[in-house]
């Protein structure tokens, strides 16, 4: 029934995501390249990408994903275990995963920065003022919602998977209008 339930959402706002619009520039015949950030660079920005490598793959979307962190902790770099644990069950193996700060490179080589808040888009716009138009929230470029994808870090299982499934519906949607 949950796995009903998440297809029919994320159907809901793939097909949402094709009336918003592409990313500005965007040829179809060239690959469309997505930065996920978030705070360390093991939890959300980790599930978004599995998720988007897995959606990417399934769809043939001419789209690259990668995943760093605005502030990473060198003395933390594995995935959140619940995180990794979530994605387990859909068949996702992130235990390699090693967190990576961002860099002037990526966000040059980037046609979109997908932040799970606000506190993000305003720390990369911060470091890279380049940037700007091309960093979103996850949620506002997926729905046009500016709203913030909760942080599980250091909470129960049951927080990892509210944030699970908020990425999961906010990835599918922004990919969907990535490739528009």
């Amino acid at each position: 029934m949950k796995n009903t339930v998440l297809m029919a959402v994320r159907a809901l706002l793939v097909g949402l995501a094709l009336l918003v619009g592409p990313v500005p520039g965007a040829a179809e015949d060239r690959v469309v390249r997505i930065a996920f950030v978030d705070t360390g660079n093991t939890g959300r920005s980790v599930t978004a990408e599995a998720l988007a490598d897995a959606m990417i793959a399934a769809n043939h979307w001419p789209v690259q994903v990668i995943s760093r962190a605005v502030d990473l902790n060198p003395y933390n770099v594995a995935p959140e275990p619940n995180a990794a644990a979530l994605l387990q069950q859909q068949g996702l193996d992130v235990s390699g995963h090693q967190a990576v700060q961002v860099t002037a490179n990526d966000i040059r080589h980037s046609d979109l920065v997908l932040v799970m808040t606000a506190k993000h888009k305003a720390a990369v716009l911060a470091m890279f003022p380049e940037a700007a138009g091309k960093v979103f929230t996850l949620a506002e470029y997926a729905t046009g919602d500016n709203r913030d994808v909760v942080d599980a870090y250091g909470q129960p299982m049951p927080v990892y998977q509210e944030t699970f499934r908020q990425i999961d519906g906010y990835v599918g949607a922004a990919l969907a209008k990535a490739v528009q």
